[in-house]
């Protein structure tokens, strides 16, 4: 079983239909786990129409109760807050951050810590596979336990029917979500367009991937927007030995078979992605 993660340093670079064209792609050649591992901005699973079968909930970190019968007005928790999450001997669980200060410093033991659901997992069918996805409750941190959980998931699924290929889009970045979504990886499909900011943060997620010790592929996406770019990325890559699996050209009729949810993508871009996927999987 081959796991491929699809990740970029930035958001916008075009990881998500590339991830897509992928799990498509893979599916042709066996069982695949399609895994959105972007649970604060999750758009797989509306490219490709998943069906919910099955919904977990989330637990993040804990938060912080007083319990009235035993609390003594003190003060001493509100005094103790940095977060300015205790008012009139109540909790406010959209401020408390679960630092547990409150809860160790109480005189009176007058504080617990209760469970607190942040997110949901999802198991869901598409026509190409199962779908192991997340969703982050607004305001709620810590994204990547929940990715972490999304892909034990995922791995887990993948084992049970035996897949060829796990396929994950990854969250944009650098932070703690992405790692998350590149441990354990085979390969860190890395996608990168020609503009200044994404060539900076094509360099980072390169040199994250480097410090995982994960086997690295580029992928030079919308290639003809910016030809001088283009080419010192190209540089980049040939100075750092990274592997380039292709260059796709930018495709408007892309964003307008997005915007109409048609897929699996057609056309000159959809070809080359095609021919990235066959180097990937070949090696060549």
């Amino acid at each position: 079983m081959k796991r491929i993660t699809v990740v970029s340093g930035k958001g916008g670079t075009g990881k998500t239909t590339i991830a897509a064209m992928f799990s498509y792609l893979a599916s042709r050649e066996g069982r695949i786990v399609i895994a959105d591992a972007d649970v604060d901005a999750p758009n797989l699973p509306i490219l490709l129409r998943v069906e919910k079968e099955e919904t977990k909930p989330y637990f993040g970190m804990q938060k912080a109760k007083i319990l009235r019968d035993k609390c003594t007005e003190c003060g001493l928790c509100e005094e103790l807050c940095s977060f300015d999450a205790i008012k009139d001997f109540e909790v406010d669980l959209k401020k408390c951050e679960g630092c547990r200060l409150c809860y160790e410093m109480c005189p009176v033991n007058a504080i617990e810590m209760i469970d607190n659901q942040a997110g949901e997992v999802y198991i869901s069918n598409t026509s190409l596979g199962k779908m192991v996805h997340g969703l982050l409750f607004p305001g709620e941190e810590n994204s990547g336990k929940l990715v972490t959980e999304v892909k034990e998931i995922a791995q887990k699924i993948a084992e049970e029917q035996e897949c060829n290929y796990i396929v994950t889009d990854g969250p944009p970045g650098i932070g703690c979500p992405v790692i998350a979504s590149l441990n354990g990886t085979d390969v860190a499909v890395v996608v990168a367009e020609p503009t200044l900011a994404a060539i900076s943060d094509f360099e980072r997620i390169v040199e994250l991937c480097r410090r995982m010790n994960l086997e690295v592929a580029a992928l030079i996406n919308k290639s003809t927007i910016n030809p001088e770019l283009t080419s010192k990325i190209k540089n980049f890559c040939s100075k750092e030995s990274i592997h380039i699996l292709g260059e796709i050209p930018y495709d408007k009729s892309i964003n307008e078979q997005v915007s109409a949810l048609k897929f699996p993508f057609k056309g000159n871009a959809a070809e080359k992605i095609t021919e990235c996927w066959n180097k990937l999987i070949g090696g060549d």
